[in-house]
């Protein structure tokens, strides 16, 4: 398959560009496409078929539900069934980088709900994306990657793992979050975020309590990396003091090491990534992750602290560690 790509303004996209990425979907095809977040994989959330090229072209399991995206309140009413809790998190957050889980509508196939009575629902907040559901309806939007590897957030990434795969990509350059959404469900009393993400529990708990809970996706491996990737985190100076010397052993065995810090003063590696906040955590991690896989046999990284968007980016890098240490 050529997949085609469509090059467009993220301020002002152009009509005939986003008709020419609906019209794909229309007639079942798969377009990756921007969100605020990471770029997804767009199908028609309604046509059963077309939902079922997208497990196929990310080899994901079938059983590992579908996030339907929107761009208006009748969306939301012709796929789910609304409830107070749901209610106030889309008054509030809508369009954002959070996924509100409600009772599903019976028009919304069993492929795209992986089997369940309930549906994962996110209008996001993107220009393209919305005039992209507005032209094609809508849409289902999971990471437009190979399972189980990091999210993309470029069309560059796409083309990594989905070129050839899927008929076009919509490139309107880097994400603006870089981090999944946030997923709630509203199902639950109190309701439960089964993934963190930019909208935090602080953040939704102004409006309700909460807890959280579990994925049955959580079974799945995620942001997988081919280099041994090593998360480590804990006090500050005993993970400085262990970083050093992991590097210094691994470059002893002739392996080349990659290094993902707050701070690199006083710390040594092949390659080295900085990014000095919880948001340049959140923005880039996924392509920092991409990038030291291409360079080196081992990745370290410094974990942060779980607080606020902390807990987002920690959740990701404990799912893809193949080794977590916590001093």
């Amino acid at each position: 398959m050529n997949t085609i790509i469509i090059k467009v303004d993220p301020e002002s996209p152009e009509p005939d560009k986003i008709e020419q990425a609906a019209n794909f979907i229309r007639r079942g095809g798969l377009v990756a496409f921007p969100t605020e977040t990471v770029y997804g994989l767009g199908a028609d959330a309604l046509n059963a078929k077309a939902v079922r090229k997208i497990f196929e072209a990310k080899n994901r399991p079938a059983d590992n539900p579908l996030i339907i995206h929107v761009s208006n309140l009748e969306h939301i009413e012709e796929v789910a069934e609304l409830n107070e809790v749901a209610e106030k998190i889309i008054h509030e957050f809508f369009p954002g980088p959070i996924a509100v889980i409600m009772k599903k509508k019976e028009i919304v196939p069993p492929e795209t709900s992986g089997g369940y009575d309930k549906i994962a629902v996110r209008m996001p907040d993107n220009k393209v994306a919305l005039a992209l559901i507005d032209k094609a309806g809508v849409i289902v939007g999971p990471s437009a990657n190979i399972a189980g590897k990091p999210s993309p957030t470029t069309a560059e990434h796409v083309i990594e793992d989905l070129g050839g795969k899927i008929d076009a990509i919509i490139d309107a350059g880097e994400t603006e979050t870089g981090l999944e959404s946030t997923v709630i469900d509203t199902t639950t009393s109190p309701p439960e975020i089964l993934r963190p993400g930019p909208i935090t529990a602080e953040m939704i708990e102004k409006l309700t309590d909460v807890e959280f809970g579990e994925a049955d996706s959580s079974k799945y491996v995620h942001y997988s990396t081919n280099a041994e990737m090593i998360v480590l985190t804990g006090n500050k100076t005993q993970v400085k003091d262990r970083i050093s010397s992991l590097t210094s052993g691994y470059r002893n065995e002739g392996k080349l090491v990659g290094l993902i810090t707050l701070c690199k003063e006083g710390l040594n590696a092949d390659v080295i990534i900085e990014l000095n906040s919880p948001e340049a955590f959140a923005k880039n991690i996924f392509s920092a992750l991409r990038e030291l896989d291409k360079k080196v046999d081992v990745i370290l990284v410094e974990g942060i602290e779980e607080v606020g968007l902390g807990v987002a980016v920690m959740d990701r890098l404990k799912k893809g560690a193949g080794r977590l240490i916590i001093l």
